[in-house]
Parts: structure tokens; sequence; C-alpha cells
């Protein structure tokens, strides 16, 4: 059964326990808000385009859990640690690791050359902090409201990932920051394994608790929960 809450999507019937036990590499990325002028922005971070993963996308910033960030037997604590490591050096902003909320767990699809199970967390911070970023794996940043970010993907001038679709569109039916953290401390999070299906508008990728999700039967009646990648356009369902 799925809920929507406050625009935030969460797939009741999952947890992180669903993600199976595959060859995948943790880890963490932020999603930073701050306070605008009228709702909150979000930090958008553009990766070098000579990257293998994601190369000129824009993303949040994140990044694989090294060994140093680990915490024996505490999964979730090692991709906090990584989490605020690779805000730090990809956009020299310093978080508190209690700031963190978990937002949702990603986990690649398979049959991609790198596969990663990473955690989603969001952390407010105030107005006013310079963002440096490393020249390295990141080249631009932009502040965007998330209405602004998918209208720039529309537009076909702002290449996002799907996970980063999916929760940008989550987050532009949030009224403000306090609405999305309280209901990102009291919900578990969204779990989301996807399965991509071919369509013949493009890629539909399903989610848990889609009807079509165990089968693929596309036209399937029933709930819906699948990010349709289509030539025309992309569009989340939920419902």
């Amino acid at each position: 059964m799925l809920a929507l809450a406050g625009g935030v999507p969460r797939a009741q019937s999952s947890s992180v326990t669903d993600v199976p036990e595959l060859e995948l590499s943790p880890a963490a990325t932020v999603i930073v808000l701050r306070e605008a002028e009228r709702g909150f922005e979000v930090l958008m971070m553009r990766r070098g385009a000579q990257l293998a993963f994601h190369g000129g996308a824009w993303v949040f910033p994140g990044g694989r859990v090294d060994a140093g960030d680990e915490v024996e037997g505490d999964v979730l604590s090692s991709a906090r640690r990584a989490a605020v490591r690779e805000t730090r050096e990809e956009a020299g902003l310093e978080l508190e690791l209690a700031s963190l909320v978990p937002f949702s767990h990603w986990t690649t699809p398979s049959g991609l050359a790198r596969r990663f199970a990473t955690w989603f967390f969001v952390a407010r911070v105030e107005r006013g902090l310079e963002v440096r970023v490393d020249g390295s794996e990141i080249h631009a940043h932009r502040w965007l409201t998330p209405r602004a970010a998918l209208a720039l993907q529309r537009a076909q001038t702002m290449d996002l990932p799907p996970p980063t679709f999916v929760t940008l569109t989550a987050l532009a039916g949030a009224a403000g920051i306090d609405e999305v953290l309280e209901r990102a401390r009291r919900a578990s999070p969204t779990v989301f394994v996807p399965r991509p299906r071919t369509h013949a508008e493009g890629i539909v990728s399903l989610y848990v608790g889609d009807s079509a999700y165990h089968d693929g039967e596309l036209e399937r009646p029933g709930s819906r929960h699948r990010l349709c990648m289509f030539r025309d356009g992309w569009r989340y369902e939920l419902g």
C-alpha cells in the first residue's frame, strides 16, 4: 500500500531489508536545503563531464562509503559519516552528523557496470553559507527550488539522474523545510529497487508498490509507483 504525505512518497510495505543481497558499493548522498524568499531551495551539484558515472549530470553531494567512514555493524552510521565527508569535500559545507535525517534508499538497477546501495539524507543549512566546489568531481553548483530544477529538466537544460528527479518531484509538493524534515523523521525511508522496462515511448522504471513491479506488465490495472522516462518528457507516477 502506498501513501503520499505532503508530496513525499512512502512505500509503506517495504524497508531497507528489502534491498537484495548483491555486489553493491555502499554510498550516501545529502539533500541540502536552505530557506528561500518563497519556500526553500536545494543544493544542486554538476558532476564533471569526464566522469563515467552520471558525467555532466546535476546531483546532490555524495559518494561512496570509504573505509574511514565505516562504523562496525552500523550501516546507517557509516553512511552518515560518508555523507558528511562527501559534502565537505565536494561543496565545502560542514554538516553535523545529527542533522542528517534518512529520506530514502536507492539501489542501482542490475545489469549496469557500477552499482550502488545509496542512503539519501536530508539536512537544513543556513542561508549565506559559501559553497566551494572541489573542481574535480564537481564543476558547478546552483541553489534552486525543486520546481525550478524540474523545469530546467523539462527544458532539457539540466540532466537529472532518475533518483534525483524522483526526489525533487517529492520535494516539490512540500510547503517548507520543516514539513520535509518532520515527515522524514516520522516515516520509514522509502526504498527504491528499480526494475526498468522498455516501452514504445522510452523506459519505465518500476518501484515497489506498482502493480507491474513483479511481472513487468506495464498495462496492468492497479496501483502505480513508476518513473516514465519518455521522449516527450519524464513523469513520476504514484498512487
